[in-house]
């Protein structure tokens, strides 16, 4: 698959797909997975999400920042093992609260307007992973790789 192509699909899946599942992992290395409300910054390099500080994910995310997030288009048809596309994004996370802290969370907010009153509440914070690489799965076992260059402060 084309290195444009594959930007294309994973554009279009975002964009369609407002529920990811986020792997953590804590000091003991005992993976947790959790469903997330998320967005991706347009280049792609960037996905947000917001968590409540007292969860077993933000705890997760202090001690080890490495974490996979998954998104996918199933609907849990038969018809999914031809049609539907999952990507994995691979990378470290941060709590988002430096100067771009504002326009990130209004991105994350025009997907999920719906989540303001929590996206406000001083107990959120917003989570930002830069991402390294994807892994694109299509007809349930086509797995194509897309490696990112590091981002630029």
């Amino acid at each position: 698959m084309a290195l444009k192509q594959m930007e294309t699909q994973l554009k279009e899946l975002f964009q369609h797909q407002k529920l990811a599942v986020l792997a953590t992992m804590n000091d003991t290395s005992e993976p947790y997975v959790s469903l997330v409300a998320f967005a991706a910054v347009e280049e792609l390099g960037r996905l947000l999400f917001l968590t409540n500080r007292s969860t077993r994910k933000f705890r997760n995310m202090l001690s080890c920042r490495r974490v996979s997030m998954l998104i996918d288009n199933r609907t849990n048809q038969a018809s999914d093992f031809d049609s539907a596309l999952a990507a994995t994004a691979i990378g470290r996370v941060a709590e988002q609260q430096g100067p771009d802290k504002a326009d990130l969370l209004r991105i994350f907010l025009e997907k999920h307007p719906e989540l303001q009153t929590f996206a406000l509440e001083p107990s959120s914070a917003l989570m930002e992973i830069v991402v390294e690489r994807y892994l694109l799965v299509s007809r349930f076992q086509e797995v194509q790789q897309l490696d990112l260059p590091p981002l630029q402060d």
